[in-house]
C-alpha cells in the first residue's frame, strides 16, 4: 500500500498501517474510524482518559483491563477493542493519538481525499466548515478531508496545512508581521 508522507516512518504510522490494513481486509474501515473518532473525543474531554494512557505506572494487566472498560462504555467495534489491548500489552497507549491521526490520514487516502488540518481560534459551526471544504476541494482539485482544531492563541482567523503546504491567515501572524515591519 503506498502512504504518502511517510506515516510508515514512525511508530504510531505503523500501528496504524497495521489497523487499517486489518481493517480492510474486515471491510470494516469505516466503523474502525467511527470508534476511533469516538476514542479521540475520549481523549480530549476525559482527563482520566488520557492520564491512563500515559501513566507508566500501570501495569500492562491493569491498562488493558482499563481499556476493555473504555471500549465497552464507548461501545467501540471489535477490532478496535481489540487493538486497545494489543497498545496496552506493548506500553504504546501513549502513541493513541498520533495513531488516530495517522488512520484517518490513510483511510482519507484510501477515499482518494487528501486530509487538511484546520486550526481556528473558536469552533466552526457545520455551514462553515461545509464551505472551507468546498474551497480547498477548488484549490486541490480532489474531495479534502479535515482535522478540526481548536486553539484560541491564534486569536482568529485560519491556519490550514495540507501535506506540506501551510495557509496561514491568522490575526496572531498577522500581528506579528505588522510589529516585524514596524521594528524594521
Amino acid at each position: 500500500m503506498e502512504n504518502s508522507g511517510g506515516i510508515q516512518a514512525s511508530l504510531s504510522g505503523r500501528y496504524a498501517t497495521a489497523l487499517f490494513e486489518l481493517a480492510r481486509e474486515g471491510k470494516s474501515i469505516d466503523s474502525v474510524g467511527k470508534s476511533l473518532d469516538s476514542l479521540n473525543a475520549a481523549l480530549k474531554q476525559s482527563r482520566d482518559f488520557a492520564r491512563l494512557t500515559t501513566n507508566p505506572l500501570l501495569s500492562r494487566d491493569a491498562a488493558a483491563k482499563a481499556v476493555a472498560g473504555v471500549a465497552r462504555t464507548l461501545k467501540l467495534d471489535k477490532l478496535t477493542t481489540k487493538f486497545l489491548g494489543v497498545l496496552a500489552r506493548n506500553r504504546r497507549l501513549a502513541e493513541l493519538g498520533a495513531i488516530i491521526s495517522a488512520y484517518a490520514a490513510l483511510s482519507a487516502a484510501h477515499r482518494g481525499e487528501i486530509t487538511a488540518d484546520v486550526t481556528s481560534a473558536h469552533p466552526l459551526e457545520k455551514a462553515q466548515v461545509t464551505a472551507l471544504k468546498a474551497k480547498l476541494k477548488a484549490k486541490v482539485g480532489r474531495d479534502v478531508a479535515v482535522n478540526l482544531k481548536v486553539d484560541p492563541a491564534i486569536l482568529g482567523g485560519l491556519v490550514v496545512k495540507i501535506g506540506s503546504q501551510m495557509i496561514d491567515s491568522s490575526i496572531r501572524t498577522r500581528l506579528n508581521s505588522l510589529a516585524n515591519a514596524m521594528k524594521g
